[in-house]
Order: C-alpha cells, then structure tokens, then sequence
C-alpha cells in the first residue's frame, strides 16, 4: 500500500509513548512485505529482540561489508542462533582481501572514499531491497545520532517510498541497557565500521 506524509504524522503524535513492541505489532499490520537490516552493531539485539518477537520468520537483512570485528561476527552468529533469525546475507561482488590491494580503506577525505562506500555498503544494500521489494522497513536509528537522524521520527517515509520505522527512535542508551537486562540479552561493542569512521557521520543508506 502507499503511505502518506498525513498517516505518517497521524501514527507519530499516536504512538509517540507505545512501546516498541506495540509499535512493531502496529507497522506489521499496515505490512504485506516487511523487514528488518541490522549489522549487528552495539544495540542491533534491541531491534532484532522487539521485531522477532512480534513476527517471527520475519526476513532480516544483514550487509556486511567484510570489515566487521571479529567480536562482531562471533556476536552476529550467537543472535542469530538464540533469536533463530531468518538472515539474508549480502555481501559486495570484491572480496575485501582483493580491495584492499587496490585500494585500502580510503580515508573520509579521499575522493576514493565514496567508491569504497558504495562498493561495500550501498551495492549490496541497493541490490537486497530491490530483491525483496519491503513497503516497511524495520531499523534502530534513534534520535540524536546524527543530524539526519534528528529530522526523522518512530515513523519515517523513504523517498523510495518505503515506510522507514524505528520502534526506539526516543530511547537512550541507558533505556536499551535496561531493554537488555530485562530481557537478558547480549551486547558487542568492539564494532567498525569503514564507512562512517566518525559516529556522527551518515554513510548513505537514510538519505
């Protein structure tokens, strides 16, 4: 179905105190081909946890760049055998062993840095939503993490128009802590990312 800037308004003032399991069980509804990305970076089991837990089966769509740690992908294996996720992994067509003798990790200066960028993240991510064709795309982008992210809300419209929904927009990391104890689940915190290089930084994708 088509969303429209009025709806989506309408469900923000609505759902602005829901938890984020009542926001999920809500965009599930409005759904015919919902999914959730992740990279498993810190927090990601906030997500996964809330969205599995409503619509289990749900298809979760994992890019990985190649450059992950290794506490990263251990973590990436440990959830998504304990929250039996559905995983779709993409990867880029260049290994990362042949990407590194030609170019490295450009620095965020570099020109080469957009090619890198779009070569490890935004081709894969680009080629997994023209794939699975979602109208509603589950992800954990909260408010204060950059300045995009600040003009964005619980529920967003993509300029694809996919309905972009962020079940912990208005949580802080003290709120996720406790999502996990309360449900005692794991964090990783030794995460990289090539692309951002600064957590301030936005590498494409919400755009």
């Amino acid at each position: 179905m088509a969303f429209s800037q009025i709806q989506i308004d309408n469900w923000n003032q609505q759902l602005k105190e829901a938890t984020p399991e009542e926001i999920v069980s809500f965009a599930v509804q409005q759904a015919k081909s919902p999914l959730v990305t992740t990279n498993f970076r810190p927090y990601e089991v906030n997500i996964l946890h809330a969205v599995t837990q409503v619509s289990a089966g749900i298809k979760v769509i994992w890019c990985d760049t190649g450059y992950n740690t290794p506490q990263t992908y251990k973590h990436a294996e440990d959830l998504i055998e304990s929250l039996a996720l559905n995983v779709k992994l993409y990867v880029p067509k260049q290994t990362s062993a042949h990407r590194d003798a030609v170019m490295g990790i450009p620095q965020i200066d570099d020109p080469l840095h957009k090619t890198f960028t779009e070569q490890v993240k935004l081709e894969p991510f680009k080629r997994a939503m023209v794939e699975h064709q979602p109208d509603v795309w589950f992800t954990n982008l909260r408010k204060g993490q950059t300045a995009l992210r600040d003009s964005l809300d619980i529920f967003s419209l993509g300029s694809d128009g996919v309905l972009k929904v962020s079940p912990f927009y208005h949580w802080s990391d003290a709120q996720l802590d406790a999502y996990l104890a309360e449900h005692e689940l794991p964090n990783e915190h030794k995460y990289f990312d090539p692309t951002k290089v600064l957590a301030n930084r936005e590498c494409g994708l919400h755009t």
